[in-house]
């Protein structure tokens, strides 16, 4: 298996681009038909914006089913033994657990290729307050989340650190109703989309490590579910290339013994 292999259902973020692209083109050849593609009409050009439309309901209104965890061996696994929503990385690191655990708490924004670009994307472009989605490049990008808008769920020292959102919440709710990890985990009432992320550092045996990431979202109904899957299933491929860009920071920092 790629070490550095994700999982995640390919199909539905699959079907909402294909059907973003055929949005795309619909509207250029509305508005100029682009004759060396075969699209001579503008009628042709509206037909591929109906279809695209149709092509991204579908991807959006694909099942997230339930995925239950079956013997819990990680933070991640107590704090949301259920889930529907998933992304893994991982990858090796040449060097051991307790460097590469330290510097998953020193990376910063700036060592993250394409991070500030992705998350200008993400947030359209406005500026808005300090977030992991708007945080300096000389900050560890752990800090900016957890002093924002993620909570410290847990942390194994030179093993793992878990942090936590709510990212959908009922009307009414704000973030001062779960500020501790036991708050956080007996969220389970309708409308609820609740997000955590880890790192996580195995031995290798060879004195290296397996550093891995993490995200699991476990939605408490079904309107809350078919919310974020309309968000997920366009962001994944961006968070995706974020994550990896993340764990080859840590890489580069452990290996070099703490060096940005």
């Amino acid at each position: 298996m790629d070490p550095s292999a994700e999982s995640t259902p390919v199909l539905p973020v699959t079907l909402v681009y294909a059907g973003l692209a055929a949005i795309a083109l619909g509207a250029a050849t509305v508005a100029r038909p682009p004759r060396r593609l075969g699209l001579h009409t503008r009628r042709r050009g509206a037909a591929l914006i109906g279809g695209g439309a149709a092509l991204v309901a579908a991807g959006w209104a694909m099942p997230a089913p339930d995925v239950r965890v079956g013997a819990p061996s990680t933070l991640l696994d107590r704090f949301v033994p259920v889930y529907q929503f998933h992304e893994r990385h991982a990858l090796p690191v040449a060097a051991p657990p307790a460097a590469v655990y330290r510097a998953i708490g020193e990376v910063s924004a700036g060592e993250i290729p394409l991070f500030q670009t992705l998350t200008a994307i993400r947030r359209l472009g406005r500026r808005g307050p300090e977030s992991i989605l708007n945080a300096p490049d000389d900050a560890p990008i752990l800090d900016v989340a957890t002093r924002t808008t993620f909570l410290p769920l847990g942390a194994t020292p030179d093993r793992e650190v878990l942090v936590g959102a709510v990212v959908i919440g009922p009307h009414g709710w704000t973030r001062r109703h779960a500020r501790t990890p036991e708050q956080f985990a007996a969220l389970d009432g309708p409308g609820f989309a609740k997000a955590a992320m880890n790192f996580l550092v195995v031995p290798d045996g060879r004195g290296g490590s397996l550093l891995s990431t993490e995200t699991r979202v476990h939605a408490t109904d079904a309107a809350a579910r078919r919310r974020f899957a309309a968000y997920w299933r366009v962001i994944y491929p961006g968070s995706a290339l974020i994550r990896r860009g993340w764990l080859r920071a840590v890489r580069r920092r452990a290996e070099r013994g703490g060096a940005p």
